[in-house]
């Protein structure tokens, strides 16, 4: 259904987040405020400039369209359903309108009209999906637990289906009370697909009440093996070992749907379709408005949007008690930096550390907003108390050494951050291949830097490049270990490689201009350290460029002043997940 579904404007960035939205004083200038806000992506700027039009003009077709989709992506669901209403009097397949009345038939367990609903919409391979299963979980509702598995498997002759398939049909199956087929089910949704955590979850919790303790606990370790830490597995686990009891993830109809739609979200959300998935997730919220990972899922579709305010209001309504309720907060504090509130960001985040002490994500999220704040000695003293919860050191655990070790380098505390960075290297999983490609990229430039292992280095550096061929910072890396060991025809070989790849970065152009100026091409040079002058460089490296633009590469190193120091490595993600 996703992507043919909306074909509608994309909803964007309220360019200032503080100031007070007011609607314009005609139709046309409500029409065209909402249009730049839908192709912006600011769901809430659109729903009220739509809003204000429709109220002026009611009967216009294309107002109403509109704002039917700015209204479902901003979560004004019951103005949304009003204007559903009159689009599918107007025109009976109209798909989305019919789609969203159904939705709401199955709230109010009207499940009679949700199937008539879906019936009535137009067609197509994605539409089948979405439609199938949601008049599955209606037959589901009324109890025709038999029907609702055999339109479950109409989807049979869809493999790609295959996964959505056979979990919805071990949910209805548990739901309807068939627990031999709920179980077969279950099997074939986890052998098709163990790295999902919902099926690993919903799986898990089935075993659970099943009296099937053991095997519960066994397939929430596989899922840990494979993705370290996740809070829903650490307190899944800890419920079982405890003898405390898992409720399941699916009780009704209702959460049935939502945990279709939920599904769904991600999907889009994963294929960089922001407008289908926020759709998707706001129907499923509100079908079950506490939904946690629905509403995790669509607090980071409004980070990536770059909306951090809508997306902490989003966090924020995480339950308390939730699992993923740490996550949540981590978040919120991490956007506070992201919004320029760095002192909020350490406040927001330093009483959660006080509050959950013992919480390892908790600390290493401190520790990466004071690393983001160049607070480097202050981020290795986090990172330590982090290190010091954990115990003995597991392999997910490889990234609170790498932070830890880029922060002491950053601190001129060298010998501790060569320890940290190798001990990163031994930990690093051969199966993550970016992570391994940055701590020996790191570690690597470190010691060329340093003129220290050099040899060693330059087959680490190599390595990393294999690993992350597409990476222009590792590239960059490359270039400049020739640059500094002399070999300048190299360098410049691995440069243009490195611009190619990330050609607005201020580091990248300005070593491709050194390395231009010590073959003689310094017309060129002269114009990748202007290039790299007007890419927003940090401070200190600005004011380098600059002399070399005034001065020429071969005065500044005659004369070097005390605001000069030498580059870094590749800069270190903001956050990473360890599995």
């Amino acid at each position: 259904m996703a992507a043919g579904l909306l074909a509608s404007p994309a909803l964007a960035v309220n360019p200032d987040p503080n100031e007070v939205l007011r609607p314009a004083q005609s139709l046309e200038g409500n029409f065209l405020s909402a249009y730049v806000a839908g192709s912006a992506r600011d769901t809430e700027a659109a729903s009220l400039y739509f809003r204000e039009a429709i109220q002026e003009d009611p009967s216009n077709q294309e107002l109403l369209e509109r704002g039917f989709v700015a209204f479902l992506a901003s979560g004004s669901m019951q103005e949304a359903y009003r204007v559903a209403e009159r689009l599918s009097a107007r025109d009976s397949s109209n798909n989305l309108a019919q789609f969203a009345l159904a939705v709401r038939a199955l709230k109010a367990q009207k499940f009679a009209d949700a199937r008539a609903r879906l019936a009535k919409g137009a067609r197509g391979r994605q539409a089948d999906l979405t439609a199938t299963l949601l008049t599955a979980w209606a037959y589901a509702g009324a109890k025709d637990g038999k029907q609702a598995l055999a339109t479950v498997d109409k989807l049979k002759s869809e493999r790609a289906f295959n996964q959505f398939r056979e979990y919805h049909a071990a949910l209805i199956a548990d739901v309807v009370g068939n627990a031999a087929e709920a179980e077969k089910r279950f099997k074939a949704a986890y052998e098709g697909e163990r790295n999902t955590l919902q099926v690993v979850d919903a799986y898990g919790r089935f075993l659970a009440k099943r009296g099937k303790k053991d095997e519960a606990i066994a397939v929430y370790k596989a899922f840990d093996e494979l993705a370290p830490r996740h809070p829903i597995v650490k307190a899944a686990l800890k419920a079982l070992e405890e003898n405390k009891p898992l409720t399941p993830l699916v009780t009704n109809a209702q959460d049935g749907a939502a945990e279709l739609l939920y599904g769904l979200g991600v999907v889009g959300n994963t294929q960089g379709d922001e407008l289908t998935a926020i759709i998707y997730l706001q129907l499923g919220l509100d079908l079950k408005p506490d939904h946690p990972l629905a509403l995790i899922t669509l607090g980071d579709v409004y980070e990536r949007l770059k909306q951090f305010e809508q997306a902490n209001t989003i966090f924020d309504r995480v339950p308390k008690d939730s699992a993923v309720r740490t996550s949540a907060d981590i978040a919120i504090g991490q956007n506070y930096e992201q919004m320029g509130r760095g002192e909020d960001a350490m406040a927001y985040l330093d009483k959660l550390m006080k509050e959950r002490p013992d919480d390892v994500e908790v600390v290493m999220a401190l520790g990466n907003v004071q690393r983001s704040r160049k607070k480097f000695a202050e981020a290795a003293e986090t990172y330590a108390k982090a290190i010091e919860l954990v115990g003995t050191p597991q392999r997910g655990h490889w990234i609170l050494f790498f932070y830890r070790g880029t922060s002491y380098e950053r601190a001129k505390q060298w010998d501790k951050a060569e320890a940290d960075l190798k001990k990163a290297l031994e930990l690093v999983p051969d199966g993550l291949p970016a992570g391994r490609a940055q701590v020996m990229n790191y570690l690597a430039y470190s010691w060329v830097d340093r003129n220290e292992n050099i040899d060693e280095a330059f087959k680490m550096l190599t390595k990393a490049v294999e690993l992350a061929p597409r990476d222009g910072m590792i590239i960059d890396s490359l270039g400049w270990a020739y640059y500094r060991l002399g070999r300048y025809e190299d360098a410049v070989r691995e440069l243009e490689k490195a611009v190619e790849l990330k050609a607005g970065d201020p580091t990248i152009n300005d070593h491709l201009g050194d390395a231009y100026w010590k073959i003689g091409r310094k017309i060129e040079a002269k114009f990748q350290w202007d290039h790299a002058k007007n890419s927003d460089p940090e401070h200190e490296d600005l004011v380098k460029i600059l002399r070399k633009i005034d001065h020429g590469l071969d005065e500044v190193e005659k004369n070097p002043t005390a605001a000069e120091s030498t580059p870094a490595p590749a800069p270190v993600p903001a956050a990473q997940n360890g599995g």
